[in-house]
């Protein structure tokens, strides 16, 4: 769940610097509030077809542990996809400096996945059953 969180938090510190840069270049309000419109709708999207999917079929593997530890909460592969995107969403962050729309897509992206991150973190709540060993 904490990783949940700190996704979240980054990656909506990330969206508002890119949405940020965007509007210094064009001061359009009401393209700002689509983009962001768009990206709230997407997030909702993503959160009842990916991340809450995800997260069950996560909680679901963590109970099947006979005796479930710390750093068995996600699988390896997890992992490896995480590190991808991070630095996929870096690169794509670079190139669109400058950039309006650009901008724009990356940060409706990054503000997309930060709210699904974070409306599917309920999911967790949902799962107290869970016991992990130190």
């Amino acid at each position: 769940m904490c990783i949940w969180y700190i996704g979240f938090i980054m990656l909506s510190l990330k969206s508002y610097k890119l949405f940020f840069e965007a509007y210094t270049i064009n001061s359009n309000i009401t393209y700002l509030l689509l983009f962001l419109l768009i990206g709230f709708l997407l997030s909702l999207l993503k959160t009842k077809y990916i991340f809450i999917k995800s997260c069950k079929k996560n909680l679901e593997r963590i109970e099947q542990l006979k005796k479930p530890r710390i750093w068995q909460f996600y699988r390896t592969e997890f992992f490896v996809f995480l590190l991808f995107v991070i630095s996929l969403g870096a690169f794509l962050s670079h190139i669109a400096s400058g950039d309006y729309y650009f901008l724009m897509l990356v940060g409706i992206i990054d503000m997309a996945l930060a709210l699904a991150l974070f409306f599917s973190s309920f999911q967790f709540f949902h799962s107290t059953s869970i016991k992990v060993s130190a």
